[in-house]
């Protein structure tokens, strides 16, 4: 794995120090080993660092002939997010998991790719190096202003776009921040407590300890450079013809999910949207058999064509 880069930029996220970063890394191994066990993992050099790449696959051959899935995290995690998704998915198609540069994962940052261009140039030459001209695109969050921006700015690879609770749509708000800071305050409750505040937040989080682990170390151990994303404008979400699969937590807040539900189909030809109950802005955690099914079936249909 390439070394952690020792230049100190405004804009390009960072470890604290190796120490830190060595101890966030066990954890991230230790939320890896619940899901699927990879069966390759790769480094893709780009124009804005090294791409550090998970890849899952079914032993079926068939399966493993079909169009394959890659997968971006949201904000301040890694690749292990998908635990809950990559035993499903890999069981039907070849997996490919990203760690985003300038998020705490195994990738190096050299270069800020949060400008949309820039975002959109990184995911391609990534894609690129892995061999890969058509593929299923999933993004959570960050991960699904990512794979949006991507259908906007660079679909030539892309069969079809998957956005789980995905950045992009809305401008990030308040009540957005408030969750994700009292969710980070949560995870120093006592243990007797984790089930209700879990419950109360959304935040599966508190109740998986691999994954609270893993949090807690990344809050500690990275420093992230960006800011918020800008969301498309409706004339941006027009431009789409990359078939398109939204995917929204019925408690979600970070956007308005009957709302968008409403607008993204209306703006995009083609698209379709679920929503799901009983969860927040983590559908793919909280219910992942029942998104695993959903996703996969969009994606078969897909390749009917």
């Amino acid at each position: 794995m390439p070394e952690t880069t020792t230049r100190t930029r405004p804009d390009v996220g960072r470890y604290v120090n190796d120490a830190l970063r060595d101890r966030y890394f066990a954890a991230c191994d230790a939320l890896y080993a619940l899901g699927a066990p990879a069966v390759a993992e790769t480094d893709v050099e780009t124009g804005f660092g090294t791409t550090h790449v998970y890849r899952y696959g079914p032993t079926d051959p068939a399966a493993a002939s079909r169009t394959p899935v890659v997968l971006v995290h949201g904000a301040g995690s890694c690749s292990a997010m998908w635990y809950p998704n990559t035993p499903a998915l890999g069981a039907e198609r070849p997996v490919y998991a990203i760690d985003t540069p300038g998020d705490p994962g195994r990738s190096v940052q050299r270069e800020p790719i949060h400008q949309p261009e820039r975002a959109a140039q990184w995911l391609d030459e990534t894609l690129a190096g892995l061999g890969l001209d058509r593929v299923h695109l999933v993004g959570s969050s960050y991960g699904g202003w990512l794979a949006l921006n991507q259908a906007h700015r660079g679909p030539g690879r892309l069969a079809s776009v998957t956005l789980l609770d995905p950045g992009g749509l809305e401008k990030v708000g308040l009540r957005f921040f408030v969750w994700i800071f009292a969710g980070l305050f949560a995870t120093s409750a006592p243990k007797r407590l984790r089930p209700r505040l879990a419950a109360w937040l959304e935040q599966p989080v508190l109740v998986v300890p691999e994954l609270r682990a893993m949090i807690r170390a990344s809050v500690r151990a990275y420093r992230i450079r960006r800011p918020a994303p800008i969301p498309l404008s409706e004339d941006e979400l027009r431009t789409i013809r990359t078939p398109l699969h939204l995917v929204l937590g019925r408690r979600s807040l970070l956007v308005h999910p009957n709302r968008q539900a409403e607008r993204v189909p209306r703006l995009i030809p083609g698209a379709r949207a679920d929503i799901i109950s009983d969860t927040g802005h983590g559908p793919q955690i909280d219910h992942a058999d029942q998104v695993n099914t959903r996703m996969l079936a969009f994606m078969a249909s897909v390749d009917r064509g």
